[in-house]
């Protein structure tokens, strides 16, 4: 009769020692489905980094972009501004009578007309080379033809300018029409046949 609580009790013990050995792997289950959904969770979280990371990249780059555009579009057109100025400082140099060539006041703006290009220079504007150039529509404006050869700048009315790689004004221009050449083809041909026929007559 004293034993009944020993065994009871080793009794219950058992049970909850197999209790304990079936409830084990569903916690292992249980745990491994944690840690899968914190583990996709997390790779959630990265991709939604990764990508907020790219956007502000792409954010960055694009106003740096437009921010050199802007800047580009800005100096783009104080230089084309400053064009006509230097334009009529040329003609205006270029119709001084030469007994006031050496003056004073025609060095000044003479002075003057060189800092403009300075300035000009140095924002990486550069003029287009056009008389004795083939015509380019890519550079030149053509605005009346002239005698001369055929496709080729004859005259420059106006100069023309890059800025950088980009052309800020064509050159405006006389192109030749090839008049002049074909008059010197069709002269050079009928003294030829002057000198055939003197030929000719001579050893007739």
């Amino acid at each position: 009769m004293p034993k009944e609580p020993e065994e009871k009790e080793e009794l219950n013990k058992e049970n909850a020692d197999n209790a304990s050995a079936e409830e084990l792997p569903e916690a292992t289950i249980n745990l491994e489905e944690a840690l899968a959904e914190e583990k996709k969770r997390a790779e959630e979280y990265l991709a939604s980094w990764q990508r907020s990371q790219a956007d502000f990249i792409n954010y960055k780059r694009r106003s740096e972009q437009e921010r050199l555009e802007f800047n580009s579009y800005a100096n783009a057109n104080l230089c084309n501004n400053i064009l006509p100025v230097v334009d009529d400082l040329e003609r205006a140099l270029a119709a001084i009578p030469e007994e006031y060539s050496k003056t004073k006041w025609v060095e000044g703006v003479r002075l003057v007309e060189r800092k403009f290009k300075t300035i000009l220079e140095g924002q990486g504007v550069k003029p287009i080379c056009a008389l004795g150039m083939a015509f380019d529509p890519n550079l030149h404006e053509a605005i009346k033809h002239e005698k001369g050869k055929e496709g080729m700048v004859i005259a420059e009315y106006q100069k023309g300018y890059m800025l950088n790689d980009k052309l800020l004004r064509p050159s405006r221009v006389g192109v030749g029409s090839g008049e002049e050449e074909k008059h010197h083809k069709a002269h050079t041909k009928d003294i030829k046949k002057e000198e055939d026929t003197k030929e000719e007559e001579q050893n007739g």
